[in-house]
């Protein structure tokens, strides 16, 4: 395995026949830690990932993936892969080894009558709801706009229409994959059946997904949606009401909600509510969330579906520092309602979030074993979000997050969604697929024996 700690090694790597032979046959842009590029090029979305790889290749069709995995298998390097990089723990960015990025592969086909859309691998989810509501329809995305579509959709994907129609990975009808030993294949029901079960929540440990193809619902161009919001003094008795209420939705109905602290660092309790079904039964549904206690702010009002979609982004820019430890609950107990608001009290930046997701609905209703997602028993996940700027504050935001979790793990399925795990190690891996996790070992023997694709939330091979 070349090194490239001394100048030596690197001069073997970039002079060598496979490096040449990869410059030959690639078409897209290859960026080296010489180019003008290299420093923007491999920052990803959490600026706490600061890592230097050797070669990071921008790719712009299959042929571009074959070529660099043939490079990595040819010099044994590390490898990553890139979509949106929004992977917590920098999973997407490696130490001295190939980044293939496939961020320019952006080519979208939306098949109206059929309800179907092809998608290319480097589209962000802004970018693929907005090519989609053209038509007036959407599949299950998640809820920041710059994420890539690629990883969210390998590790299940929620999102606002998750309750409804499923996750992301539900509505995958076929994905065109490169696989370790660089064949490109089409992975569907009917085709590659095994990868195709694979790739639907097992993330990106079979290969790389150049295209999905997804199945469209009517959505849109508006929903019923907004937040309630609620001074810190009334937030246990809120999220009493949250979880009596969420637990009872309909399926057109997403709610979230969290801790937060506004300004002038007041902490406040909010709920996020998305009603995706017709606007006059969603309004009987949302009547007692609106009627509530005494919120500080309430507004539910018909905002366009891609305003909700793009709603967090301001929250998650580029380049700040995050960290989370997620794990899902089946219902928010009052002592789980007491350790969140003492954890969070003790939360060093004021950018800091203790988080809701809610999900169930249509996902719990897909068969445990139908696919590689696990934890489809869930009803909410739940987890902090530590944000903030300096790096001299690292280590506080850090321990907060893990003291967090702790505080939070009596109440806890002991199940985490696979996209929001870190570096925790192949226990809590194993623990997110459960039952499904042997299947899953069988398919990485079958299609990569050596873990190529290792930079993820690995699903280690044991030939």
């Amino acid at each position: 395995m070349h090194s490239l700690t001394a100048e030596v090694s690197s001069d073997l790597l970039y002079g060598s026949e496979d490096f040449e032979r990869l410059q030959r046959s690639f078409r897209g842009e290859i960026v080296l830690p010489s180019s003008m590029a290299y420093d923007t090029a491999r920052l990803v979305w959490n600026g706490v990932v600061d890592r230097r790889p050797a070669v990071i290749a921008y790719c712009t069709e299959p042929q571009d993936v074959i070529a660099a995995i043939a490079f990595v298998r040819a010099t044994r390097l590390p490898l990553a892969v890139r979509s949106g990089g929004h992977n917590v723990a920098g999973a997407s960015v490696c130490d001295g080894g190939l980044v293939i990025d496939l961020s320019r592969m952006k080519g979208i086909e939306v098949d109206v009558e059929r309800r179907v859309v092809r998608a290319e691998a480097g589209l962000s989810l802004a970018e693929f709801d907005t090519a989609t509501q053209a038509h007036g329809l959407a599949t299950t995305m998640g809820v920041n706009g710059d994420t890539g579509i690629a990883g969210l959709t390998l590790g299940g994907g929620f999102g606002k229409l998750g309750r409804r129609y499923g996750l992301a990975c539900d509505n995958l009808l076929a994905a065109e994959v490169v696989t370790a030993d660089g064949r490109l294949m089409r992975a569907s029901e009917t085709e590659n059946a095994d990868l195709f079960w694979g790739l639907r929540g097992g993330g990106g440990n079979f290969g790389v997904v150049t295209a999905f193809e997804y199945r469209l619902h009517p959505v849109g161009p508006n929903v019923l949606a907004g937040s309630v919001v609620f001074d810190e003094a009334d937030a246990h008795d809120a999220m009493r009401f949250y979880h009596e209420f969420s637990r009872n939705a309909p399926d057109e109905l997403s709610l979230d909600a969290a801790m937060a602290t506004a300004a002038p660092g007041k902490r406040v309790f909010s709920i996020s509510a998305c009603y995706s079904g017709p606007f006059v039964e969603g309004e009987r549904v949302l009547a007692p969330l609106r009627a509530y206690g005494k919120p500080l702010d309430n507004r539910i009002d018909v905002v366009p579906y891609l305003q909700i979609q793009s709603a967090g982004d301001s929250i998650f820019p580029r380049g700040r520092r995050y960290y989370w430890k997620a794990q899902f609950l089946r219902e928010i107990s009052d002592a789980a309602i007491d350790a969140l608001i003492g954890a969070y009290a003790t939360a060093p930046s004021p950018s800091a979030l203790a988080v809701f997701q809610q999900v169930g609905g249509a996902i719990a209703r897909v068969p445990a074993a139908a696919t590689a997602y696990g934890g489809r028993d869930a009803a909410y996940d739940c987890f902090p979000i530590a944000i903030w700027d300096d790096p001299a504050d690292d280590e506080a935001n850090l321990a907060w997050g893990r003291a967090f979790w702790a505080a939070m793990r009596p109440f806890s399925t002991g199940v985490a969604y696979v996209n929001n795990l870190g570096d925790e190690g192949e226990d809590r891996i194993q623990a997110a697929y459960g039952a499904n996790y042997p299947r899953l070992v069988a398919l990485k023997n079958k299609y990569d024996p050596t873990n190529l694709f290792r930079m993820n939330q690995n699903i280690r091979p044991n030939l």
